[in-house]
């Protein structure tokens, strides 16, 4: 799975709220070229976190929408944009997909 996104930027949002997590990704989707990689819940909470692929401009495009949407639903409790990850990022990454 993980070599479907080798050479893409990855885009990682965590709400604690799931329901705001799927408007913010609706929103991050509509607005750039982004591939939904994963949304795994919190299990210890009703929050998520959702990674999206593709270039790190439309990364970042659809991140800072996702953001801006997420806001007034829900606490944002981390977002990170990373422009190149390694191969061992990768196996992490994939790691938590459906866990």
């Amino acid at each position: 799975m993980a070599e479907k996104y080798n050479g893409m930027a990855v885009g990682v949002f965590e709400l604690d709220n799931l329901v705001a997590c799927f408007v913010a990704l609706d929103a991050a989707s509509k607005a750039a070229n982004v591939k939904i990689q994963g949304v795994e819940r919190n299990r210890l909470k009703s929050g998520a976190c959702v990674k999206m692929r593709g270039s790190v401009s439309d990364v970042n495009a659809a991140m800072e929408v996702a953001l801006r949407v997420a806001a007034p639903l829900a606490k944002i409790v981390n977002h990170t944009v990373i422009a190149s990850p390694t191969g061992d990022t990768e196996v992490a990454l994939a790691m938590t997909i459906n866990k």
